[in-house]
Parts: structure tokens; sequence; C-alpha cells
């Protein structure tokens, strides 16, 4: 279909387009709305949060609100916000990168993002249906136990969804790189970003189980009257700690990687330079996760585990920072000498490196097990914890964006705005999280609703929630941008930047179909490569032919449904046990669905050889 006549679809007609779509391209799109929409939800909890400390024994919010509002900012941020929003620039990114035409698994893919949709609709139904959980994003035990309601019950189920969802796309990407590569795509030539991808993917597998079975106990313990987690009737709630931690500590590095993957994108590209050690970068990128799975006790440093115990996690935790360093000194070596273009992606790259610097820097002053007995639960690790997750994570997106946006929507960003919005949002971040070190260092307590006069907290807050309205004018900026470049945006061409890599040697967007023919791969930065031999353009490795497309399905909408409806089912069976229909009605039309899909015979769609002669002309 042409551009004009795409223009020209009603808008049911790209509402269904989009329901039943199994396009990795428009399920990227779909990641990045669902994350964009979660993302301004979290950020508004957290301007909540800031305006309730702006002054001493403020009475904005009601304690108990309180408590609901720092538990959803910080789980709608991590499971809802980060993670989806970086899964859609994977899922819209990495196939361009390698030379597919979609990834191995289109149906689960679509799967994948309505799971993970319906768990944060999930969650967030909670506040309209007796109250949001309360008892922080680590939902510890015996808290969550205790906890009235049901918001802890759809904490539970939300998260169980969404982690469904996650976990499929984790498979998928593995399973789209090992086989789906271009011809002469070897490993080490892939980009660092498609690497980034591959080993987040394998942390994902790894990782998420851990907190599948947590959340299974939970909802046992809460639903169904077991003591997995009760010590009155022979429970442990530590394990919960161990089980949370074994997920939650590899889920920052799930977020981190493919930000590290953003920016070895981004700075050959404006550096006009080839990545500097790119061997050493992917050796560091599998050994930051390899260690990842061995610090994660270090958020228990005062739980009690002993000096041994504590002693070893504290040295894994230390020694994590050698494969962060670097990559920090292998970005700064390919800008050395590179003939560097300061615009808005390059912005938010070049911000990252001391912002970032800055995380890792109490991260070794946390991994001290002997000072973390005083840092801990102060705001000193809310400064830690903010400073690598939005210096790192929403710095990566915020640079993603303005650099993959020509790529992905056709049009390019007004730079003047995406200078604004960076130096707003930059600016207000550190000041809103600079100060709460030293907060921090002078006793200021997490998770507490108010603070009294005379602790000396008065002016560090109020310079902390000044700089948190920053942060949001920065975005508002960001989104005015975005509307602004959708109505009178500068169509882009197929390569803006004069980039390095596969993405760019497709039109922007790419056709449904990514590649009339896949490209042959003659080294790394293929792209780069042709450009200086003087081709302009990728050399195929195949003569144009049919090209065979999986069709779109309504069925994964549907199934979500059917999970949706049991979920609710669980949660209100305490209640009443009328509720156990919805647990039967919702697992028989994710049954059928199952079944439909299976007994259906789809062989999709074949584009022949006249149709791409057509479409190029």
């Amino acid at each position: 279909m042409s551009i004009a006549a795409a223009q020209k679809r009603s808008f049911s007609a790209v509402l269904w387009d989009y329901l039943t779509t199994v396009d990795h391209k428009k399920v990227g799109i779909l990641y990045l709305i669902g994350g964009s929409l979660f993302f301004l939800l979290g950020g508004l909890e957290a301007l909540i949060i800031r305006i309730q400390l702006i002054k001493p024994e403020n009475d904005f919010i009601t304690a108990g609100l309180y408590n609901e509002m720092i538990t959803m900012h910080g789980t709608t941020m991590i499971f809802f916000a980060a993670t989806p929003l970086l899964f859609g620039l994977m899922n819209y990114i990495m196939p361009l990168q390698i030379g597919a035409r979609d990834v191995a698994f289109p149906f689960l893919n679509s799967l994948g993002f309505w799971l993970f949709f319906s768990g944060g609709i999930m969650l967030n139904l909670s506040w309209f249906l007796g109250g949001a959980p309360d008892a922080g994003w680590t939902n510890y035990a015996p808290l969550s136990l205790q906890s009235p309601g049901h918001g802890i019950d759809f904490y539970v189920m939300g998260l169980q969804l969404s982690g469904a969802g996650t976990l499929m796309s984790g498979i998928n990407f593995l399973v789209t790189i090992v086989t789906m590569r271009a011809p002469g795509m070897t490993y080490m030539r892939m980009p660092l970003f498609t690497w980034t991808t591959f080993v987040t993917s394998i942390l994902v597998l790894f990782a998420f189980p851990a907190l599948t079975v947590g959340l299974f106990l939970m909802m046992f313990d809460r639903m169904f009257g077991s003591a997995f987690f009760d010590v009155a009737l022979g429970g442990n709630t530590v394990i919960w700690q161990h089980l949370f931690w074994i997920f939650g500590h590899p889920e920052v590095y799930i977020l981190i990687l493919p930000a590290f993957g953003v920016f070895s994108e981004i700075i050959p590209t404006f550096a006009r330079k080839r990545l500097f050690g790119y061997t050493a970068m992917v050796f560091a990128t599998f050994l930051i996760a390899f260690l990842g799975f061995m610090v994660w006790a270090h958020h228990m440093f005062t739980v009690g585990l002993g000096p041994v115990a504590n002693s070893i996690f504290a040295v894994a935790t230390m020694a994590i920072a050698v494969p962060t360093g670097i990559k920090i000194f292998n970005w700064l070596l390919t800008l050395w000498g590179g003939s560097i273009t300061i615009n808005s992606a390059m912005l938010w790259t070049l911000a990252f490196i001391p912002s970032f610097t800055i995380g890792g820097m109490t991260g070794v002053m946390l991994a001290s097990s002997v000072a973390d007995y005083q840092y801990h639960d102060s705001y000193f690790v809310v400064a830690h914890f903010h400073y690598v997750i939005v210096g790192g994570v929403v710095f990566a997106l915020l640079a993603a964006m303005h650099y993959w946006w020509p790529k992905m929507f056709g049009r390019m960003l007004h730079e003047g705005m995406g200078k604004l919005s960076f130096w707003t949002f930059f600016i207000g971040f550190h000041l809103t999280f600079f100060i709460q070190h030293f907060l921090g260092l002078m006793g200021m307590p997490r998770r507490y609703w108010v603070f009294l006069e005379d602790q000396g907290l008065d002016t560090g807050n109020l310079i902390s929630t000044i700089g948190a309205f920053f942060m949001t004018v920065g975005v508002i900026i960001f989104l005015i941008n975005v509307v602004h470049t959708s109505i009178k945006g500068e169509k882009a061409p197929a390569d803006p930047w004069d980039a390095r890599t596969l993405e760019w040697a497709t039109s922007s967007p790419p056709v449904h179909y990514n590649f009339k023919q896949l490209p042959l791969v003659r080294g790394l930065d293929p792209l780069w490569i042709e450009k200086t031999e003087g081709k302009g353009k990728m050399t195929p490795a195949e003569p144009v032919d049919e090209i065979h497309m999986p069709n779109g399905s309504i069925l994964p909408v549907i199934m979500t449904i059917g999970f949706f409806i049991a979920s609710l089912g669980f949660i209100y069976h305490v209640d009443h046990k009328t509720w156990l229909i919805a647990v039967y009605l919702g697992m028989a039309i994710a049954l059928v669905s199952m079944l439909t899909r299976s007994l259906k015979d789809d062989h999709g769609y074949h584009i022949t050889k006249e149709e791409l002669e057509r479409e190029a002309d």
C-alpha cells in the first residue's frame, strides 16, 4: 500500500490493523505507545510524591495514599514503562539490523505485547476497585500479606500477565538473532544494539522465572490460604526477598544493557568513527550479564545473612563496575579524535556518561556491606538508583527516540525543541536527585510520608521538588515536539544521519517486508562499508523473488482477554466463590483461542516478484 493510500484509511481500519498486526515494526510501535502512556502515569505519581515532600509536615495527600503512590510509581516505571519502551526499540530495530524480514515468532510477538499491556491495565484498575497496592514496589512480606483489600492481588496478577509477555519476547528475540541473520552477518559482525538485545534476552530467560515463582507463592498465600511467607504458620518472609532480588538485580541489567547498546550505535554515527574496542564491548556485555546474577543479596545486607555472604556479594558487586568501566572508556575513545556532530541524540548520549558514572560511583559505595548499614533505606539509595535508571535508561530512551524517530515514522523531530527539552530535563534531573545524596547522608529515610521542621531537610527537599517540575516541563516539550513533527515535520530520507548499520539501508519508514532482497553483509558496519567502496547501497544476497509473510490475527487479543478475565476471577473469588465462574470462563476463552490458532491452516501470504517490482517503481 502506498503512503498516500495509507493516509486515507479510516481510523477504524488503522485500529483494526494494529489490533491484529504481527509485524514486528507495528508491535514495536505498540510497545512504545503503551510504555509511553505508563511512563506519563508513573511520572505523574512521582510529581505527586515530590509535591508531598516540598515542605515539612505537608498534608497534600494522606499517608495511605502516599504508600500507594510510591508503590505504583516504582512498579509502573520498572515493569510497565522502562522495560516495554526498550522492548519496543528491540522489536523495531533489531530485525532490521540483522537483515531479517520479521521476528522468528510473529504471533507470539503480538501476544507478548497484549499480555504486557493487559498487565498494566490490571495493575491500574486497582485505583478504581478499592485501592492500589501499598507495600512498596518490592512488595516485601509480611507487609504485603497483611495489606487489606485487593491492591496486592492486582499487583500479583498484573505482574504475572506482563511477565509472561516479557518472557515470550525474550525467547523470540533469542531465536530471531540465532536463526534469522542475513547472509554474512556473523555474530562478530552484529551491531552492539543487537548484541545487547541478545544478552538481555538471555537475562530475561533466567531472571523472570524467579519472579514468576515468587508471585505464584504470594498468590497462593493471599488467595488460597497457603503459608510460604507466613512465619506464624512456618513460612519464611526472607524467601520472598531472595526470589524478588534474584530477578530484581538482573532486571537492572535488562534495562541498562539495551541502553548501552543505544549509545554504542549513536556515538560511532555522530563521531564518524568505528566503535573503539568492539570485541571488548561484546565481552564486557556478557561479563555484566554473568556478574548480574551474582550480586542480588547486596539488596539484603541488613537482613542478617552473615559476614561471609555479605563479603562475597560485596566483592561481586564491586567487580561488576569493571566491565561497565570498559564500556565507558571505549565510548570516550570512540569520541576521541572524531568529527563530532552535536544534536539532540548526541546531547542525551554525552550527558549520560557523567550522569551514569555518578550512579556507578555511589553503587560502589553501597557495595560496601559495612557502609551500607548506614546508607540502607535512606535517600542516598534513592539518589543512586535514579542516577542509574534515569541517567542511564531514560536518557538512552530519549536519545534513541531522536536517533531512530526518522526511521520509524519518516519524519525528523524538531531539533530546536529537542535541545530545549534536553536542557530542561537534564537540569531538572540533577536538581532532583543530586541533592538527595546529601539528604540521605543527613538521615532522611526512604518511603516516609512527612519530615519534621528543624531537621535541616527543608531546603534539600524544596530543591528536589523544583527539579521534578523542570523534568516535567522537559517531557512536555518533547511531547509537543512529537505532535508538531507528526503534523509539520520535515520528511526524513532513508539515511538522514549518514549512519553505519543495516536499518538505515531501508526506506523511512521501512516497507512491511523490510528488504526486497536480503542484504549481503561483508563486515562490521555493513552499510558504511558499501558507502566507502562507492556503491552507496547494500549488495543483495539473493535475486528478487517471492516473499512469504505472516497473516495478522485477532487471536492474541482474544487470548489476552481470556487471561485477564481469569485473573479478575482469581482476585475476587476470595470475596465470593461465584467469581470462580470468571476463572473458568476466562481460561475457556484463552484455551479456545489457543486451539483455534493450532488448528487454523494459516500459511501466511506471498508477495510476488511482480508486486515487488511494481512497488519499487
